[in-house]
């Protein structure tokens, strides 16, 4: 049975060496740059969608 257990910042090779993986942590910075993103993107989802599309808005 082999061992599942991996050892941290161990590189694994794949692709005959073209690709390498690295068992560890996000960076908190990297984590934090992917919540703003998320934030800006339901932003401008919210105030730059299209409105409710042709037709579809209220009468003035």
């Amino acid at each position: 049975m082999p061992d599942d257990r991996r050892e941290p910042d161990a590189v694994h090779d794949y692709a005959d060496g073209e690709i390498q993986t690295r068992t560890g942590r996000v960076n908190r910075w990297l984590l934090v740059v992917y919540a703003i993103l998320a934030l800006w993107s339901v932003y401008y989802l919210v105030v730059y969608w299209g409105g409710l599309g042709p037709g579809l808005a209220p009468p003035r």
